[in-house]
């Protein structure tokens, strides 16, 4: 019997960001972020679903309808002027976290542990859906949320601290395993080896990804913002949000895992190819 029963991808809403998030071209971020004129093509904003015998398990929470109907769901004054001109979304009714499973025929109701790849507004949304799950998050991204200027370097305090939440700071910590490399620090999260947590710094100091594997499945690495799409990553294209060293870093790791394990799909929050390129995974065998 697998563990891992069935592995899925909903998408609350689309995204439209600049061209030079998606791909930096060198020009610093508040200069490409002013003066910008371009929009790219609606993305998703993915939530991938892994249906574990342990409960299910969401990487990800999507973005909250609520941005796009509360007119005080973000920051006024400058920091509003960032996220005005960072990002353009489109949910419909049907597009909450929880509509979307039940598109799945998951309950909401049923998840038991989320992790969170970073903790910015489009990862964070469907956190008011999910106050009886244990929710997961590096701890550099926890302390990021309590800095002076955190709305302006993206993180929405008061829709992330919300009193009802179980949380759980989780460190990669240093292991021997070969089927790991190169990454020498990790996580198992049920200590079954299905489900493992790996810090991919860059995009935010504690952004992490997600490794799901078992016999007779391809490995599955879920990396959040590292990327906006597979292409960008094989060719070290990096996004224009982050810390650049580290982003090449974990590109490069991520390009090295996927080197040393051929069949790896890696799965990116916003890329439009996600969907059909875990179709395709999970295509190549039979998940009880």
């Amino acid at each position: 019997m697998n563990s891992i029963r069935r592995v899925s991808v909903v998408s609350t809403g689309t995204v439209m960001i600049r061209p030079e998030h998606a791909e930096s071209d060198g020009t610093p971020l508040m200069w490409w972020l002013n003066t910008s004129r371009r929009w790219t093509q609606p993305r998703p904003i993915n939530v991938y679903v892994i249906e574990h015998e342990r409960g299910l398990v969401l990487f990800d929470t999507g973005q909250d309808r609520a941005s796009v109907t509360e007119p005080d769901y973000f920051p006024s004054g400058f920091a509003g002027h960032i996220y005005r001109r960072l990002a353009r979304f489109e949910i419909a009714p049907h597009e909450t976290l929880t509509r979307r499973l039940e598109r799945l025929g998951c309950d909401i109701a049923d998840v038991r542990v989320v992790v969170l790849s970073h903790l910015h507004q489009d990862h964070i949304g469907g956190l008011p859906e999910l106050a009886h799950a244990k929710i997961i998050v590096h701890p550099a991204d926890w302390s990021e949320i309590h800095r002076r200027f955190a709305a302006e370097n993206g993180f929405l305090t008061r829709h992330i601290d919300l009193p009802e939440l179980e949380w759980e700071f989780i460190s990669p910590s240093p292991v021997d395993d070969p089927a790991l490399a190169p990454f020498t620090a990790a996580h198992d999260l049920f200590g079954d080896g299905t489900l493992t947590l790996v810090h991919t710094p860059g995009h935010t100091p504690g952004s992490m990804s997600l490794l799901a594997r078992q016999a007779g499945m391809p490995p599955l690495l879920f990396v959040g913002d590292l990327t906006y799409d597979r292409f960008r990553l094989d060719a070290e294209k990096l996004p224009g949000v982050g810390h650049r060293r580290r982003l090449l870093a974990s590109t490069r790791a991520v390009n090295e895992f996927a080197r040393r394990n051929p069949g790896s799909t890696v799965l990116a929050a916003h890329d439009p190819g996600a969907a059909a390129a875990l179709s395709a995974a999970m295509g190549q065998t039979v998940v009880s």
